[in-house]
């Protein structure tokens, strides 16, 4: 038997008038437990990666983790092989999907859920990558990867902040709903999971 998959996958790292990943700290506890004692941290998603790494190590320190954060570090590659734990945060899903493959961690990451069963959460455009593609991402195409394929954690993708289509709404143009339609017109894509902000929160183990 393989090795189970650890995974939080989360949509929003805020909701309404909470703090950042105050809405899920209790699931972030319970899901790396006492096992793990420090996190890497990607921050590639956002431009300034310094401040993203000490905003996740404020939160991360709250709850009695320690944190790192891979853009810190000289070899990336070693983080990850290294690493107890992944947390993957949220922004541009473009830019962060092509740092990934810039530095050579896709394969890495895969290695380490799959055959390792280290524990991986993503937030947003991280819930994003961990996906079979980053094609059901919100974002705009900022930069551009050389693959959207992305991590492959789950056999399907996301698409996080979903929102129901507003029947009195008067804006005209397409809803969410409608372009993941037009996304399973082409042949051979994969089912797309619909994340709102009221439950938010995918696990598998």
């Amino acid at each position: 038997m393989g090795v189970k998959r650890q995974l939080l996958l989360v949509s929003n790292s805020t909701l309404y008038e909470g703090g950042y990943l105050e809405h899920c700290q209790e699931q972030i506890q319970t899901f790396f437990g006492q096992r793990v004692k420090k996190v890497l941290f990607v921050p590639y998603a956002l431009h300034d990666r310094d401040a993203y790494a000490q905003k996740a190590r404020t939160k991360f320190e709250s709850l009695g983790y320690g944190l790192d954060s891979i853009h810190e570090v000289s070899d990336p590659v070693e983080a990850v092989r290294r690493s107890e734990a992944i947390f993957i945060g949220g922004g541009n899903t473009f830019r962060l999907l092509k740092a990934l493959y810039d530095n050579g961690l896709i394969t890495e990451i895969r290695k380490r859920v799959f055959q390792d069963g280290i524990p991986y959460m993503g937030s947003s455009a991280g819930t994003n990558v961990a996906t079979v593609s980053i094609n059901t991402t919100n974002d705009m195409p900022i930069v551009y990867p050389p693959s959207l394929e992305a991590l492959g954690l789950v056999p399907f993708n996301i698409n996080p902040h979903y929102l129901d289509p507003d029947v009195n709404s008067k804006h005209m143009g397409e809803t969410r709903e409608q372009r993941i339609i037009q996304y399973h017109e082409e042949p051979d894509t994969p089912p797309v999971l619909l994340e709102q902000s009221q439950d938010d929160l995918i696990f598998f183990t």
